[in-house]
């Protein structure tokens, strides 16, 4: 979990990877195997660069992370490290993570290792060079580093595998959380200790608190181009549907799951359960006390918190909601870390930083400090780590929960990832927020964007 207002996703800028398509960057097979990188001579000198988008957040993200390369470089005297923030022009570093790892390779001179959004993984693996882990370190040792005292939870290990081979460690990453607002709650005469649990209740809700309260009852942020489609696939899944088949050749998401999933999404609006706003609307609004619930990544938290200790209302969180006879089902944000060196002695130096950024002393620093939720998800219960954060922070249990039976977020295969993504999300929002028929607006951007995929007609 981050507690920041920017969005941890890597929901990167559509035209900045397109401006790209011609860089020359060279393409590379998924399921290419490298050689070992051998491990470090005693006292051999390395100097590898770590790009993160933390570098370019101010405060405790890049203060906690420079903390966090001091102690490994102390640890790993022959290892030095170059920290750097992703190149590109907007303002959320995050979103130009890839574009700046596209731009360095094609000049031939890569970040050795990068924080990466999930929606980037197939682009990574096959396009920008990604190493597969089990080659360069081997798989035992992959799967060495998920466990330990405090290993990961088993849903989230395979989050950053590609062609059946590790090349991304899962490092922080979210799940879509129900925060509603308690207070608002007890003034339209709904029992706050009882969220709604399925949408069919969120639309009640919703509906009784505008009426009771004058305010907008609940806001969904999956639905947007902004938002990316990370938390739409969590609907379209909690309806057993799914945004691309399991065999990666077909899109899917005009398929009749997909669809009434945004149906009743467009359902909540006409019904006045939902408001038309934007993404940055609906935070500010749910931030004030304007809004009872929002569906959110955990992004947002810090941003809820302090709107809610200064407005005085009680600010609560449940797990996504579901429809009607289906279990929810959800989905993740976040990044990973991937090696992109080609030097056999860097590869093996960016392993031991990855080992290190993800071990349960540097969670025990990222979580306290900055509030990313651990992946290691049993330091929370134990006193000599982050038991007392966890109790002084109750809003994560839901997203804690989730973990544990996540899905992973489907990155769109081939160089087009990206317009596949935003032209769906176009799609979903013209259909909730533009009263536009969900199916036939569906199946019109489907088609559109089906030449995109590799080998797609």
């Amino acid at each position: 979990m981050r507690i920041t207002r920017f969005r941890a996703g890597g929901v990167l800028a559509a035209a900045a990877l397109l401006g790209f398509a011609g860089c020359g960057v060279p393409s590379t097979s998924g399921s290419a195997a490298v050689a070992q990188a051998p491990e470090l001579a005693p006292g051999q000198q390395v100097s590898i660069v770590f790009e993160s988008y933390n570098f370019g957040l101010a405060g405790a993200w890049t203060d906690t992370f420079n903390a966090l390369i001091g102690q490994f470089q102390q640890a790993h005297p022959n290892i030095k490290v170059t920290a750097q923030k992703p190149q590109g022009s907007d303002p959320n570093p995050a979103k130009n993570a890839a574009s700046s790892v596209q731009t360095e390779t094609a000049a031939g001179n890569p970040p050795d290792v990068a924080q990466l959004g999930f929606d980037t993984l197939d682009f990574a693996a096959g396009q920008l060079g990604a190493k597969p882990l089990d080659d360069l370190v081997t798989k035992n040792e992959v799967q060495a580093n998920f466990g330990g005292q405090f290993p990961y939870a088993a849903p989230i290990r395979n989050l950053g595998d590609s062609g059946g081979k590790t090349y991304g460690v899962p490092f922080v990453l979210s799940t879509p959380v129900l925060y509603y607002n308690a207070s608002l709650f007890q003034k339209a005469g709904l029992d706050p200790a009882n969220p709604p649990k399925t949408w069919a209740q969120v639309q009640e809700y919703g509906a009784k608190i505008k009426q009771a309260t004058g305010k907008d009852g609940a806001y969904v942020d999956c639905l947007t181009r902004s938002a990316s489609d990370w938390c739409f696939q969590s609907l379209v899944r909690s309806n057993e549907g799914r945004v691309l088949s399991p065999d990666r050749k077909t899109l899917q998401f005009a398929d009749a799951p997909s669809v009434q999933a945004v149906k009743t999404m467009q359902d909540l609006v006409t019904a006045n359960a939902m408001p038309k706003l934007s993404q940055v609307q609906a935070v500010q609004g749910f931030a004030r006390g304007d809004l009872a619930m929002m569906v959110e990544s955990s992004s947002q938290q810090g941003t809820f918190q302090k709107g809610a200790q200064g407005g005085n209302w009680d600010l609560r969180a449940a797990a996504l909601p579901a429809f009607d006879g289906h279990a929810a089902v959800p989905t993740n944000s976040g990044a990973a870390l991937f090696v992109f060196s080609g030097d056999p002695a860097k590869q093996r130096a960016s392993w031991e930083l990855i080992k290190f950024l993800t071990s349960p002393a540097a969670y025990d620093e990222i979580t306290s400090k900055i509030g990313y939720l651990p992946l290691r998800l049993d330091l929370l219960n134990d006193p000599a780590h982050l038991q007392s954060w966890a109790a002084k922070n109750p809003l994560v249990k839901s997203n804690v929960d989730q973990l544990n039976h996540v899905e992973p977020w489907i990155a769109f295969p081939g160089n087009s990832y990206q317009q596949i993504r935003d032209a769906m999300m176009d799609g979903v929002e013209k259909a909730v927020f533009q009263g536009a028929d969900p199916q036939a607006t569906l199946t019109a951007t489907q088609q559109q964007v089906t030449a995109l995929l590799p080998g797609g007609k």
